[in-house]
């Protein structure tokens, strides 16, 4: 690989993992659901003391530690970017959404659920795209998916989607958290993110991330 291309990656991986930190804020704020790994970490957010970002770096270095045990040619240099970077930019884009807009409707929440779909997506394709290492999360079901040769990656990730989801659900119930609040973690944002998101990475695959990297 060329030192052109070389250094296109790593920038694409910086800035797709500063945007999702940027949009997973945008899903917080707007609490209409945030995508499942997330709501794993907001129920385990709502019950320990410890402020987000370092939270988010603590969970994923135990999952760091299974991929590094099972198969660590899925650790790159933008899974250690994502790691040490991607919770405290959530947590600093939470808090200035919450200073620039204190009161928001459901209207306004809706429109930054949309802006921070559109965002994350963006970030995916070029992160990805990248192809220096995946998220400790994703390479979870990656490294089950290719141990386990009779099981598809996409049912490995909705499984472990589901788990995360159910986790999240409880412990922000045990915390007090009502059923109303609860939707802010798990509702419709869950829900596209879940399953509605295929199609506008794949659009910004093709008509940016991919065009960057080959200029």
């Amino acid at each position: 690989m060329d030192t052109s291309k070389r250094n296109r990656r790593i920038l694409m991986s910086v800035f797709g993992v500063l945007i999702c930190g940027i949009s997973v804020g945008m899903y917080k704020r707007a609490a209409l659901g945030v995508d499942p790994f997330q709501s794993l970490m907001s129920g385990l957010d709502s019950v320990l003391p410890i402020r987000f970002g370092t939270l988010y770096v603590i969970v994923c270095a135990v999952l760091l530690t299974f991929s590094l045990l099972f198969d660590r040619h899925k650790i790159g240099i933008a899974t250690m970017i994502n790691l040490f970077l991607l919770g405290y930019v959530a947590e600093f884009t939470q808090g200035l959404l919450t200073r620039l807009f204190p009161e928001l409707n459901l209207a306004g929440r809706g429109v930054l659920l949309a802006v921070g779909v559109v965002v994350m997506c963006l970030s995916t394709a070029f992160y990805f795209t990248a192809d220096l290492g995946v998220s400790v999360y994703d390479a979870i079901s990656l490294i089950i998916s290719e141990r386990q040769h009779k099981v598809p990656f996409r049912f490995c990730r909705i499984i472990s989607d589901l788990i995360c989801v159910a986790a999240g659900t409880c412990l922000c119930r045990l915390s007090g958290f009502s059923w109303q609040e609860v939707t802010g973690i798990v509702g419709i944002g869950t829900i596209i993110s879940a399953f509605f998101m295929g199609p506008l990475i794949e659009f910004f695959n093709v008509h940016a991330a991919r065009p960057f990297l080959e200029r």
